[in-house]
């Protein structure tokens, strides 16, 4: 029977390595990952066997049947995702210890906000950055129940998100409310008499209809179209719009650019809308960190 390796001391050079496999096991593959990294694909794969070496497993399959993760190599990478966080709750306690604006802050964001108006993502962003020169921001872009996992499993310190339905283990600050009108393109027939189209004839053409979850208001209004694609974001939304071919609510401060260049009109403006509140999202029962708390204060 063959004998298990065990796994010594973990140095720095394995915890780059281990680094290395989160980055391409998130990315799905070699080749993904090479911009990511920076390095080539025989590096990374010369990089990945000095790992499994180490470790004395196989952590990935790959070749022509594409890249695919090892029973082992899954129960690693949750272990290194555990690591890394100990690792990053470690250097925020530090830093509270310094006093000192130091580490990473890692936020989960729709798309479409930055034409938010009032700006408080972007002049909370740039207060903690004065606060903090040496502070690291990253920013990911993603669905609002992506975003929802990502801050419960401690990958995002904060995210932003519909206040549709509350889930538990998070908490949700109000930090914006937005108006959403039903529009269409400059190619498309109802153009001309944007403002005077009968409910009934709503679903005599096609309209795109978000695959997130929706407030009841929203999907009340929603329930006049008829379904003809979906999208999972609002740009995705602004996309099929475009084409002419369908109908599609869009938050007001999003759609101005094409409104205002002659592209989109709101149909029915004076009924036809709802309105949407957006929260910050936490985590319940997180640790103390003081990057995550300056930039809460100035938001």
């Amino acid at each position: 029977m063959k004998t298990k390796q065990v796994l010594g001391q973990v140095t720095d050079f394995d915890l780059k390595l281990i680094r290395l496999f989160k980055t391409v096991s998130e990315s799905g593959g070699f080749s993904a990952a090479e911009s990511v990294l920076g390095i080539s694909r025989s590096a990374i794969s010369i990089h990945m066997s000095d790992l499994e070496k180490r470790l004395g497993m196989r952590l990935c399959q790959r070749g022509r049947g594409g890249f695919s993760l090892t029973d082992e190599g899954a129960q690693v990478l949750q272990a290194t995702e555990a690591m890394l966080m100990a690792i990053e709750d470690f250097r925020s306690e530090v830093n509270e210890i310094n006093s000192e604006l130091r580490g990473e802050l890692n936020i989960g964001l729709m798309n479409s906000l930055v034409t938010q108006p009032q700006m408080r993502i972007t002049n909370a962003l740039k207060a903690l950055k004065n606060q903090g020169p040496g502070v690291s921001i990253n920013i990911s872009m993603s669905t609002p129940s992506e975003i929802e996992r990502g801050v419960i499993d401690g990958r995002l310190h904060i995210g932003v998100v519909p206040m549709n339905t509350q889930v538990s283990g998070l908490e949700y600050d109000l930090l914006y409310e937005e108006k959403s009108n039903l529009y269409c393109s400059a190619e498309h027939p109802f153009f001309e008499h944007s403002d005077a189209i009968e409910r009934d004839q709503l679903h005599t053409v096609d309209a795109v209809i978000p695959s997130y979850r929706m407030t009841a208001e929203a999907i009340g209004l929603h329930q006049l179209l008829r379904c003809g694609a979906t999208a999972s974001d609002r740009e995705g939304l602004a996309f099929l719009v475009l084409t002419g071919k369908y109908l599609g609510f869009l938050p007001d401060h999003f759609a101005d650019k094409w409104v205002n260049s002659g592209q989109m009109r709101k149909i029915n403006p004076d009924e036809l809308f709802f309105h949407t509140r957006l929260a910050t999202i936490t985590r319940k029962g997180r640790r103390p960190n003081l990057i995550l708390e300056t930039f809460l204060a100035a938001l």
